[in-house]
């Protein structure tokens, strides 16, 4: 059996993700930020027939927390699989780039950013002694520079100085974290679920939880011929998936 830790699962994407996992016979970690919240999502999942699923207390801004979350999913396996790390915040508003204020720019950054940094250096030692070790960062389109750059990309005009540059930068961790690994098993990417309607942006998206978690899942069940280092969006490429940093 494989072991899998998802960040952020209570709901929304996380929680599907979660779900499409123990489906395929994964046993999942639920992370949560509120261990009330993720026991209730365990005990939804569990009413469906799926008992290979967990709740565990997880807030990824709070290093004490992470370090007890990595010391108690140690007690249980001494292998983790796969890693995605799914949570995050949008920063809230204002995001111009002339009026967000620092405070909203480093709450973002804690939890995009540092946030999975924090996991993913936690858990480092138990993914390594998979055989086939996977890390999913749960970026956005919305962080292509090169995209955001171009007037023709339909979500030109959705400028937010915080969450963007935060997804920007977490982008550029996958990269290097990629880099870091290349000649092992490791297969690290970063995929934008697409414009989904969550909690997250008030259920304005278009796109179902259940595509959203697809589109994750996929990349976390590639095999050692699979891509690692790359930036996958399907929504914006239906084609190939990829697109550009």
């Amino acid at each position: 059996m494989k072991y899998a830790l998802v960040t952020g699962a209570n709901k929304s994407i996380g929680y599907e993700v979660a779900q499409q996992l123990a489906q395929k016979g994964i046993y999942v970690y639920l992370g949560s930020r509120n261990i009330e919240n993720g026991d209730e999502a365990v005990d939804k999942l569990k009413a469906t027939g799926l008992n290979n699923i967990e709740a565990i207390q997880l807030d990824v801004t709070d290093d004490d927390s992470v370090r007890k979350a990595r010391k108690e999913i140690g007690k249980k396996t001494k292998v983790l699989d796969i890693l995605i790390n799914n949570a995050g915040i949008y920063g809230g508003y204002p995001q111009s780039a002339l009026d967000a204020t620092i405070d909203q720019f480093k709450a973002a950054y804690d939890t995009n950013v540092y946030g999975v940094v924090r996991v993913t250096q936690a858990f480092i030692d138990l993914l390594q002694k998979s055989p086939a070790p996977r890390i999913v960062n749960v970026s956005s389109s919305q962080g292509s520079i090169t995209l955001h750059s171009d007037p023709t990309y339909k979500y030109y005009d959705y400028k937010g100085a915080v969450y963007l540059s935060s997804k920007s930068a977490l982008n550029m961790y996958t990269v290097v974290l990629a880099y870091e690994l290349k000649n092992t098993r490791f297969k690290i990417n970063t995929v934008c679920p697409g414009y989904t309607k969550t909690d997250f942006n008030g259920h304005r998206g278009p796109g179902s939880v259940e595509d959203a978690g697809k589109r994750i899942v996929k990349y976390v069940l590639i095999d050692d011929n699979g891509p690692t280092g790359k930036f996958f969006s399907e929504e914006n490429n239906p084609k190939t998936g990829e697109i550009p940093w």
